[in-house]
């Protein structure tokens, strides 16, 4: 690159930072293509199965890893922030803490994150067309084959914690990421160094100790796999640990001191929608297939699907208090169509009728 288009590229760099606080993102890094550190933990992580049945993980080969595989003549790699978190850290425990209320991880509450990221992307990429003319270049929000942790640790963003969400040291980690591919060669910024230090909180938390050791997550253990991604039976052993929680898990995140600092989101669109931050069981349960349809449309909950929907609330159920209005909802699902249904809505009712008399 000679010096006139080194500059000017620069330029462009700090341009692009500006554009992207102005549509709505709290930070914009930019890092290089090298991953090969990440590529070795993932595919460590792959080989002990740590993965569970998420075969999308691997089945894309060396392109999670190598940008310009996936696309080509990417040599720099805009990556971008953005807030979610819609309530305070006590409202969101209060909420864990109450047996009868559904607890569903705070960034589904609103509108899905990957509409409203991919929008204000694609927005960026147009005003740096404008102004560079036409470049190469794809966006990504949890699309495909992208290590996003990975490239917001080498942009600046944040460094990954021992939880293996990125921590950032003045916002915490309640924020989405997404990213650019481009073929521009941009400056890159500094990789964020860790801060973790000795703190084990987010192991010491998690409900089903799925953070085996830091920075190691084992999805089979996970509660955000095991209520989101996976599709058939909830092992058994992990059903009591998954208390009320419908919908993932924040409780590393909770815990995490560096939340401290995490800042309210501004955006209208991911504050909660069908009073889902503070909702019981029992009214969620007895949605319909078309209510639940209806409820969740532009929500990433919708992809689960009304059966998983009501596999992981049956689990909840069982987990609350022993009250006939929870054993009367069970009941009404027993000869549910899905015998995935079934099987969690008699586990929670054979728990329940091992316990304490109904209130």
């Amino acid at each position: 690159m000679n010096k006139a288009l080194d500059h000017e590229n620069s330029d462009l760099a700090i341009q692009i930072k500006q554009w992207g606080i102005e549509l709505g993102f709290q930070q914009i890094g930019i890092s290089d293509t090298h991953l090969s550190t990440a590529e070795n933990h993932l595919e460590s992580w792959v080989d002990k199965g740590f993965h569970a049945d998420m075969s999308y993980m691997h089945k894309h080969g060396l392109k999670r890893s190598r940008p310009a595989l996936l696309q080509t003549g990417t040599v720099s790699i805009i990556s971008a922030r953005m807030d979610y978190r819609p309530e305070s850290a006590e409202q969101m425990q209060a909420i864990i803490d109450n047996p009868v209320s559904a607890f569903i991880s705070r960034y589904a509450l609103g509108r899905d994150y990957h509409k409203i990221l991919r929008n204000r992307l694609q927005k960026l990429a147009n005003m740096i067309e404008e102004k560079y003319g036409s470049f190469g270049y794809r966006a990504f929000v949890d699309s495909a084959p992208v290590l996003e942790k990975a490239i917001a640790e080498k942009a600046g963003l944040g460094w990954i914690g021992k939880h293996s969400n990125v921590i950032n040291r003045k916002a915490g980690s309640w924020f989405f990421l997404g990213e650019i591919y481009t073929d521009i060669p941009l400056p890159t910024d500094t990789q964020t160094a860790s801060h973790c230090g000795n703190c084990t909180a987010c192991i010491d938390i998690c409900p089903t100790q799925a953070i085996i050791a830091p920075y190691q997550v084992d999805a089979r253990r996970c509660i955000s796999y095991l209520t989101i991604e996976l599709h058939g039976s909830i092992p058994e052993q992990f059903r009591s640990a998954i208390g009320n929680r419908i919908y993932g898990c924040d409780d590393c995140q909770l815990i995490c001191p560096w939340n401290r600092f995490s800042k309210l989101s501004t955006e209208n669109d991911y504050n909660p929608r069908h009073n889902l931050n503070n909702i019981q069981l029992t009214e969620v349960f007895s949605w319909s297939e078309s209510e639940f349809l209806k409820k969740m449309e532009g929500s990433a909950i919708r992809r689960i699907g009304h059966t998983r929907w009501l596999r992981n609330i049956a689990v909840a159920l069982g987990n609350t208090k022993k009250t006939e209005d929870v054993i009367n909802a069970l009941q009404k699902k027993q000869s549910h169509s899905s015998e995935i249904v079934q099987e969690h809505v008699n586990w929670a009712l054979n728990k329940l009728h091992n316990t304490q008399a109904i209130d």
